[in-house]
């Protein structure tokens, strides 16, 4: 399971790191042009978030624009509540991929294979950081992909239940598990990864609902 939820963390930093180096100035451009009023801050921030699959990547770009005043603090907070609207993509795709309904997997391996042709066969440094982006973007689903058959036997097992019994029960159990949901964010830097593992607790019956709720809130302050 871990291991799984590393390939997930190390897809999410190639696909951002690629895309910035693809898009380059044009990244920057494009933000600054689509912060005109509230309603393309908002889309602005939602459209980076989904591309680059950070929306601790995008916010710190716009601190940066905003120190060197390329952007007001106003248009930089629309944007900013675009990027937490579009953070949500990920765990969305998760939630259809735990039904059954799309396999994030089937998508992964076709995309794997064309980002290496990209990187491999092709000698423009634009198509080889496209490939990369691919890549991550395809070790992103796969990640997600085995975290979730590999994360249900562990989750679903009596001792797990065992140790989150005494905790979901207390009475402070809420605050805890929005302490909780802040730490793990934290530490994995990505608060889709913390919602995955959020939903797949939920999804296994290990926390209640209320207790996911908690966790949510907390992985808000994390990120």
């Amino acid at each position: 399971m871990l291991g799984c939820l590393a390939l997930f963390l190390w897809g999410m930093n190639l696909m951002s790191s690629s895309l910035q180096r693809f898009a380059g100035k044009g990244l920057r451009s494009f933000i600054e042009k689509m912060t005109s009023n509230t309603g393309k801050c908002l889309f602005t921030g939602f459209l980076v978030t989904v591309l680059v699959q950070s929306s601790t990547a995008t916010t710190l770009m716009l601190v940066s624009f905003v120190n060197a005043g390329l952007m007001t603090l106003k248009s930089a907070i629309g944007v900013i509540m675009g990027a937490n609207i579009g953070t949500t993509v990920t765990a969305w795709l998760f939630a259809v991929s735990m039904d059954g309904t799309f396999s994030l997997g089937a998508i992964a391996i076709p995309l794997i294979f064309v980002g290496f042709v990209l990187t491999s066969f092709f000698k423009k440094q634009k198509t080889k950081d496209f490939g990369s982006f691919l890549i991550g973007f395809a070790f992103l689903f796969l990640g997600l992909s085995m975290l979730k058959d590999t994360s249900y036997p562990l989750l679903s097992s009596q001792p797990v239940r065992d140790f989150l019994a005494p905790i979901t029960d207390m009475g402070l159990s809420t605050v805890l598990f929005i302490i909780i949901g802040a730490v793990m964010t934290f530490c994995l830097q990505s608060s889709a990864a913390a919602t995955s593992i959020t939903m797949l607790l939920l999804a296994s019956g290990a926390i209640t609902f209320p207790n996911a709720v908690a966790f949510i809130l907390g992985e808000n302050i994390g990120t």
